[in-house]
């Protein structure tokens, strides 16, 4: 008759299977499950929802990015970046539209940083785009919490119209109505704000002759 095992044991071994069974189910039939499940019935989310240009990946349309004019100097890090006219701008980011920064400042609305930065903001976008500084919507000169928020608000896409259209030399009147076709209603009809996704407003910008 053998010897039963040591209550101890048994308890360390029946942690071990269950710790076993649990990391195949959990630690790969689910994640490949929902995986399988992610690429059959929702490719593109699940692949990223990357967004094509001429055949070529030019983003994400979940991830913002700069617009910007190319560095004087490539290999100069501390350069800062120049927005380039030519296209529509997103709202700023702290961590600099780097997907492996991520975050906000960090400021409260009584900071003096936050309010002197917001100045500066305003008085260089209302430069840039050739408006008065109160024509100038509050996302244009607030970072978003992420840093990497891919919208704008309708108010600051209408306000960039303008420049685009000069700089571009397009129809003013074409380049609204492209404005107003990739405005956003709320999620489900009523979670959020109308939006408008930078990048593939670009997009449809550089297809617009």
């Amino acid at each position: 008759m053998a010897t039963p095992l040591p209550a101890a044991l048994r308890t360390h071994l029946t942690a071990l299977r269950m710790l076993l069974v649990m990391t195949v189910l959990l630690g790969l039939a689910y994640p490949l499950l929902l995986t399988g499940v992610g690429q059959a019935a929702f490719p593109r989310q699940a692949n990223g929802s990357l967004v094509e240009s001429h055949g070529k990946v030019v983003g994400s349309s979940l991830i913002g990015q700069g617009f910007d004019l190319p560095k004087k100097d490539p290999g100069d890090a501390d350069e800062p970046a120049r927005p380039d006219p030519r296209w529509f701008q997103p709202r700023p980011s702290a961590g600099g539209y780097d997907p492996t920064a991520t975050g906000a400042s960090n400021l409260g609305p009584n900071s003096e940083d936050l309010v002197r930065a917001v100045r500066e903001r305003r008085a260089a976008v209302a430069a840039f785009d050739g408006v008065a500084p109160s024509q100038v919507p509050a996302d244009a000169v607030t970072a978003s919490g992420s840093g990497l928020d891919p919208h704008i608000s309708p108010a600051y896409a209408r306000e960039q119209v303008a420049r685009v259209a000069r700089v571009r030399g397009l129809d003013r009147a074409a380049v609204a109505a492209l404005v107003e076709r990739h405005v956003q209603g709320p999620v489900a009809g009523f979670l959020g704000q109308e939006r408008v996704n930078v990048l593939e407003l670009n997009r449809a910008l550089d297809a617009l002759r």
